[in-house]
């Protein structure tokens, strides 16, 4: 590819791309501060869960949360999916251009993976994020899932640590990095595509047909978007890991990652807590984020 074309597409896509990932990302925090800061209404009104005053632009707001359904919906609905569909769209498009068929994208794969190809190489990571999702999504439906979601989650996070083992492995680390968070990332728009809006959809055809909705699909959808949340801080961090090579260049680069998402997602978790006014209950995660940090600059500079 010319040298020039190259870096021109590379400009647009990663710009299309950071400024749709910022409106998902805004739009996704904006909602989970929503959900916290409710407050039961005042007066207490029909079907009303909880609503929340804010001023911005010089206006003053109320936002209204129905306990599942309102009794008829809006000429107008938003819906919130197009901005993860086109984070997905534009970041599919530069993992390609740059590691895969760019300006000899094939330097990033280690003799193993190298031996596949560069359409091979594609069709492995593909593969990877195919069944990482399935397992993902059969694991938070069933009944572990669905009644002891911590425990769910410690066995996702096992499985996502071996993933990154794998990968730094049969990738250069900096690529690895960006990989683990392309992975992450699909899954994310997988929750809000597959879980979080059709089930919304279903929510709203039986408000429509004037029957009760399933309070359960609004639940699956809170699940899979607080899974979201807690991963953003690490998602954007591997996004942007490229420059940071103290942290792919090290011998225990896999290691130092888990570290990292481990820290982004207690701190996105004191982020909850203050939101909801439980900041007491958060005490510890500045220090053990603080503590964790250190850790793994130490590791860092032991190579």
């Amino acid at each position: 590819m010319d040298p020039l074309v190259h870096e021109w597409l590379n400009l647009a896509i990663r710009w299309a791309h950071v400024m749709f990932g910022i409106a998902w990302i805004g739009s996704s925090l904006y909602f989970m501060w929503l959900d916290a800061s409710l407050e039961p209404p005042d007066p207490p009104r029909a079907g009303v869960a909880g609503e929340a005053w804010s001023v911005h632009g010089g206006g003053f707001y109320r936002v209204e949360k129905f306990g599942v359904a309102p009794p008829a919906l809006p000429r107008r609905l938003h819906w919130f999916k197009w901005e993860a569909g086109m984070t997905f769209v534009t970041g599919a498009l530069l993992l390609l251009l740059v590691f895969h068929y760019g300006m000899g994208g094939d330097v990033f794969l280690e003799p193993r993976l190298a031996a596949l190809g560069g359409a091979g190489a594609t069709a492995f990571f593909a593969a990877l994020v195919c069944l990482s999702w399935l397992l993902y999504d059969a694991l938070f439906r069933s009944a572990l899932g669905r009644t002891r979601p911590l425990h769910a989650a410690a066995i996702g996070f096992a499985a996502l640590v071996v993933v990154i083992w794998a990968l730094c492995r049969v990738m250069q680390p900096h690529a690895a990095f960006v990989h683990v968070g392309a992975l992450i990332g699909t899954l994310m728009v997988a929750n809000v595509w597959m879980i979080i809006i059709p089930n919304q959809r279903a929510m709203v055809e039986a408000v429509t047909a004037g029957r009760a909705p399933n309070a359960d699909r609004g639940l699956q959808g809170k699940i899979r978007s607080t899974h979201n949340s807690y991963l953003t801080l690490p998602v954007v961090f591997m996004m942007l890991s490229k420059n940071f090579s103290s942290t792919w260049g090290s011998a225990h680069a896999w290691a130092i990652l888990t570290g990292l998402i481990v820290i982004g997602a207690i701190v996105r978790h004191w982020f909850l807590l203050h939101d909801k006014g439980r900041t007491e209950e958060g005490r510890w995660i500045w220090p053990a984020a603080i503590a964790g940090a250190v850790a793994l600059f130490l590791v860092a500079r032991a190579g």
